[in-house]
């Protein structure tokens, strides 16, 4: 059975049907730049864009980039603040004719994703998937159960906000190296947050994933494993998906 899922970014707004036997995209993705001001109103048209071009009328799962409770959104730091305190389900299921929209955050979406078909599969203990990207996500598990909404792209590292100088965003906006952005940025993030996890496993997401050997094998002194997703920038659109199917 294949369901839907978009995946709302600070910068692209993607989606597709998903096989939910395989965890992969049944169609090649459609993606469109998301609008600036990210408002709701605006991304909402672009995520109608995205399912309608393909005659998609089932259940959607939808990720947004911040904490989602229900589906209201509670934080919104790389889209419009007009965000907050919006019913994304009832707002986006009313401009998709009606259908059943499920909403949760992107990085807890490409967490489950990845623990169900990827990077992640079988494995216990504490695993922690970080998505790079405009921002910093995250998704924690503990044998399987996820955490939801834990942000842990918001913590203060060195008097900053961590995915400000950590994300690959700041990595292109400040032109740093390879180098220089794995082995003094990624790498003092992680080992913050192995401070305080103390997790197993580290899988790394978002679409410099597909370039993880560029900086991955730069990145020493962190006792965990880790890993490139394997579902690489497809994640949060399969988790999305995952997420409609509780409503078929």
């Amino acid at each position: 059975m294949n369901v839907f899922g978009v995946d709302i970014g600070g910068s692209g707004i993607k989606g597709a049907p998903v096989d939910l036997e395989r965890g992969t995209l049944a169609e090649e993705r459609h993606k469109v730049l998301t609008p600036q001001p990210a408002t709701p109103d605006g991304v909402a048209g672009c995520v109608m864009e995205v399912v309608q071009h393909f005659g998609w009328t089932g259940p959607v799962g939808v990720t947004f980039p911040g904490v989602v409770t229900g589906s209201t959104i509670r934080t919104a730091a790389n889209v419009d603040k007009s965000w907050i305190g919006v019913d994304a389900g009832a707002m986006l299921s009313e401009r998709l004719g009606g259908v059943p929209v499920t909403v949760l955050n992107d990085a807890d979406a490409a967490g489950i994703a990845e623990m169900t078909f990827g990077a992640g599969r079988g494995r216990k203990g504490t695993v922690i998937l970080l998505t790079l990207g405009t921002g910093i996500g995250s998704a924690v598990f503990v044998d399987g159960r996820l955490v939801p909404n834990t942000e842990l792209g918001h913590l203060e590292l060195k008097g900053h906000d961590a995915e400000t100088r950590a994300s690959t965003k700041a990595k292109e906006d400040e032109d740093l190296t390879w180098e220089h952005w794995a082995t003094r940025r990624l790498r003092k993030y992680l080992a913050h947050v192995e401070m305080l996890f103390s997790p197993e496993l580290f899988i790394i997401g978002g679409g410099v994933s597909r370039k993880a050997d560029k900086f991955l094998p730069l990145i020493d002194g962190i006792r965990a494993k880790i890993v490139p997703a394997e579902l690489q920038n497809n994640a949060g659109i399969v988790g999305a998906g995952m997420a409609a199917e509780r409503t078929v």
